[in-house]
């Protein structure tokens, strides 16, 4: 059931970062609004506002994704971003040329430069996704990985604590390690570019 979550809510945050940070890295009209936004969200602290969660969305599975998806959007919105904008003005003034629109643009060129980089952010933003979801499991679940770990807290069990401490960390390497196999199948040309 975590790992559910923990997919869930990492998916929609990727694509939700993606499509902000393409809106804000490479559309003028929407730069404006959305950067400073996306600056302010990202510095609002996930836990501080769980109990407004539990209350606008209930004690449900849906609390516990948005709160994954409310702590990790903004910083890999405002990495896509980044990314964006560091795409050589060169590309985008030679696509224009050959006649390619805004959505051409946007297909064609900026989403294969920042594929790459959003599975670079996701492994990067693994450990606050699974600290965001072991804190709503531990408050409000009868069931997960954060469930079982406060559950036998109250006894100062630590030979049942630290299995779980160390099944959660090998779940995170694993997912890690699966991202950087991913990018390197995907975008084998990405590694060379850096090099």
């Amino acid at each position: 059931s975590s790992l559910g979550r923990l997919g869930l809510g990492i998916g929609i945050a990727a694509l939700s970062g993606l499509c902000l940070g393409i809106a804000a890295g490479t559309l003028p009209l929407l730069r404006a609004p959305l950067s400073p936004l996306l600056t302010v969200l990202s510095m609002i602290p996930p836990l501080a506002i769980l109990p407004i969660l539990f209350i606008v969305f209930g004690l449900g599975e849906l609390s516990k994704v948005m709160l994954i998806v409310i702590g990790i959007t903004p910083i890999l919105a405002r990495d896509m971003e980044q990314r964006a904008r560091e795409i050589p003005a060169e590309l985008l003034i030679k696509a224009q040329t050959l006649g390619a629109n805004t959505w051409t643009l946007i297909l064609r060129v900026v989403l294969p430069q920042l594929l790459p980089r959003l599975l670079i952010a996701l492994r990067l933003v693994l450990g606050s996704a699974w600290l965001f979801l072991i804190a709503a499991e531990a408050i409000a679940s009868t069931d997960g990985l954060g469930y079982r770990i406060f559950l036998v807290r109250r006894y100062l069990a630590m030979d049942v604590i630290l299995p779980y401490v160390v099944w959660i960390t090998l779940l995170a390497w694993l997912m890690d390690l699966g991202l950087r196999q991913l990018a390197r199948l995907c975008f084998p040309w990405y590694e060379g570019a850096k090099a």
